[in-house]
């Protein structure tokens, strides 16, 4: 049987990040629902960062003449047991993406298609940054399990996760 080709694993990943879009959403539908609105700012934007990576690869299929799939998504997560859980599941979903862009890196390459090994180079450094950006948010919310207004206090002076990325693909639909 042939191996995947990389435009057939890239709609794939298309979905999946439409669904980490989705499902940062619950995360921040289930802060705003606990009045911590600095919190839910944070996933909102960190969904918006997942919608714009899923319409990077969109742009890139459109770029390369292939066949783009917009998929179904499943419902996902807005309620939560606590507070710390909402991270510890941002964190490993940037864990599984950031094993799905490994693989897709690999696929690029193993198949000799530079110009998807070229591409795929971003979404590798992006989520060494997102696995980091989970894990310290991760840390500061378990120090705080009783009191996440601390980690309020934490996202207003710091405000993690916030600017631009200048070398960051083009997104379809984007800025004319």
């Amino acid at each position: 049987m042939a191996e995947k080709s990389f435009a057939e694993a890239l709609n794939e990943q298309i979905a999946n990040e439409f669904g980490a879009h989705q499902q940062y959403i619950g995360a921040a539908v289930y802060y705003d629902s606990e009045t911590l609105p600095r919190l839910a700012a944070f996933f909102y934007r960190q969904a918006v960062e997942e919608r714009n990576h899923a319409m990077m690869m969109v742009q890139y299929l459109l770029d390369t003449n292939e066949e783009v799939r917009i998929p179904d998504i499943d419902a996902k997560q807005t309620r939560f047991d606590d507070g710390i859980a909402p991270v510890r599941m941002a964190l490993e979903q940037e864990a599984r993406v950031g094993d799905e862009v490994n693989a897709l890196f690999k696929l690029a390459r193993d198949n000799g298609d530079y110009r998807a090994e070229q591409f795929m180079h971003w979404f590798v450094k992006e989520q060494v940054e997102e696995v980091a950006l989970m894990q310290d948010l991760l840390n500061v919310v378990e120090r705080s399990p009783d009191n996440l207004l601390l980690v309020e206090d934490y996202m207003a002076r710091e405000q993690p996760g916030e600017g631009q990325d200048s070398t960051a693909p083009p997104a379809a639909g984007g800025p004319l």
